[in-house]
């Protein structure tokens, strides 16, 4: 039995089309949960609220020394990488010795006029990363105010 992959179909492709056009002003999101070598990646949430953007990276499993955020030329990347053996000595056989290595980085843009840099904070809690990136005052929600009328 041989399986194909099926590119170009109309439906698979609508969630970018709505991700590109909800997300382009000010973030570039636009990466897929498979890298290049068909490994998984960490899913992603972004939630905006009126004063900041709220990233939630899932990678259960993993400490908070395993995770590297960088803010370099307005690009957020953050990535892991996590190498595991298992112990043996000299003297012992084995049949079957299991590594385990993991790996990822995600980068997104970050738009220069809408986020504080400076002020982007990290916790990594329950297997999940937690990135908080505020806005600048300048591009925050007004609550509406009344204006009258002469």
């Amino acid at each position: 039995m041989t399986l194909t992959k099926r590119n170009g179909s109309l439906i698979n492709s609508l969630p970018s089309i709505f991700d590109d056009f909800l997300t382009k002003d000010l973030f570039d999101w636009s990466n897929s949960n498979y890298s290049m070598t068909g490994t998984t990646l960490p899913a992603v949430n972004v939630k905006e609220t009126p004063d900041s953007f709220v990233v939630e990276m899932a990678a259960p499993g993993m400490k908070k020394e395993d995770f590297k955020v960088e803010l370099n030329n307005n690009v957020l990347t953050i990535s892991s990488e996590v190498q595991q053996e298992n112990e043996n000595k000299e003297d012992d056989r084995y049949t079957r010795r299991e590594f385990s290595y993991q790996s990822f980085q995600r980068s997104f843009q970050l738009s220069r006029e809408a986020v504080d840099a400076d002020n982007i904070q990290a916790k990594y809690e329950n297997g999940v990363l937690h990135l908080t990136i505020p806005k600048r005052e300048e591009v925050k929600q007004k609550p509406s105010r009344l204006i009258n009328i002469s």
